[in-house]
């Protein structure tokens, strides 16, 4: 560990706190902006996520709400899962999750899946406080994405999403800290490549994101009881996620959102 790890976690505390409270700031209409912006990216940059398990976050501060793009992604034939926190310092678990499946209340109140099927996500979509000009992210502190994508083997294709603004010329990485391999803002993709992050176009996603996914055996062979594109009953489910059924979905789009 770097000597002077006091003083970079105090830094990293700092900056995690301006961060949110710059994206908790945000007006309503422009957050709504930004969340469609990055879920269009990432629909165009990594269509070979329909065929895989996707391991996404519940919105939690005001972050990029990953369920609308997931949403989609559902309906072409992925899975997804929610992560759950097991012990402290301990690599995540991640658990089945669809429309209308059973939850409970996981740390910080964030809804997670109740007892469904352990599962192993193929990709995931990492909400990021801040990340830096390597790809490193700067998240909540608690360290549980780096155990988790370090111990994963193959290690799941890591999508970080942010607002444009978190971007940081570094985050001081340290030996724990692990890169993503993309990331996902309201302005585009970046690729991590060489040590730096590289601004790439949907083409030239998919391209990467394919090598990546060939160079480590991904997707994982999957199944689970409930087909991917199989919907839970409206009344089960409308409550859970506002905008799901078609309408224009502003409500659950905002910041904040407690389905």
């Amino acid at each position: 560990m770097d000597q002077n790890w006091p003083e970079i976690r105090a830094w990293r505390k700092q900056k995690r706190a301006e961060l949110i409270a710059q994206r908790e700031a945000l007006e309503d209409i422009r957050h709504r902006q930004m969340n469609a912006a990055i879920s269009a990216h990432i629909e165009a940059g990594f269509t070979l996520l329909s065929n895989m398990t996707i391991g996404f976050c519940w919105p939690y501060k005001s972050e990029f709400d990953a369920r609308f793009v997931v949403r989609n992604f559902r309906q072409l034939g992925a899975a997804a899962a929610l992560p759950v926190v097991v012990a402290k310092a301990e690599p995540l678990q991640f658990r089945a999750w669809w429309p209308g499946a059973p939850m409970t209340k996981g740390v910080y109140d964030i809804p997670i899946p109740d007892g469904t099927a352990l599962v192993m996500p193929d990709a995931a979509i990492v909400p990021m406080i801040g990340f830096d000009a390597q790809g490193y992210r700067l998240g909540y502190g608690g360290g549980y994405f780096d155990r988790t994508l370090d111990a994963a083997s193959p290690r799941p294709l890591a999508i970080g999403v942010s607002f444009e603004f978190a971007g940081l010329p570094t985050i001081r990485p340290q030996p724990h800290d692990v890169p993503m391999d993309f990331v996902v803002t309201e302005a585009g993709i970046y690729a991590a490549k060489n040590a730096q992050l590289m601004r790439i176009n949907a083409e030239e996603c998919g391209e990467r994101a394919q090598q990546l996914c060939q160079q480590r055996g991904l997707p994982r062979s999957r199944s689970r009881s409930q087909p991917a594109g199989a919907y839970a009953s409206p009344p089960c489910y409308a409550g859970e996620f506002p905008g799901y059924f078609g309408d224009s979905g502003e409500t659950s789009q905002g910041k904040d959102v407690k389905p």
